[in-house]
């Protein structure tokens, strides 16, 4: 073993999660999402994975915001990339573009074949 420590992978989506099991921390609402980054605010994420509609009325936005708001305050949360895999286009583009207008490294990945409806 090299001692080195497991890569931190959060995914937030209402309904989807990783088919191929890799070890992932799943919140599936805003507000799990937003305790999620907050329990975490100190270490580093190597993938966070976003969804823009998480069911009923509920969106990623309060996650979107609490990134951005820390970015503009000078500590951006360390993430390696930021993967949007949203099936809702406009929402995707929109989540993108305030991420990496606050300098996240962002992957636009809708339809990844990683995330998907387990049953």
């Amino acid at each position: 073993m090299d001692g080195s420590k497991p890569q931190r992978i959060v995914l937030i989506d209402d309904l989807r999660s990783f088919v191929d099991g890799r070890c992932a921390e799943v919140a599936r609402s805003s507000a799990a999402g937003v305790a999620l980054l907050e329990r975490h605010r100190d270490e580093r994420l190597a993938e966070l994975w976003l969804d823009h509609d998480l069911g009923e009325a509920d969106t990623i936005w309060p996650v979107v915001e609490v990134l951005e708001r820390a970015a503009f305050e000078g500590r951006p949360f360390d993430i390696g990339v930021v993967h949007v895999h949203s099936a809702n286009p406009a929402g995707a583009g929109r989540m993108a573009q305030v991420l990496q207008r606050w300098g996240y490294q962002v992957r636009i990945a809708s339809g990844s074949a990683a995330v998907g409806y387990l049953r």
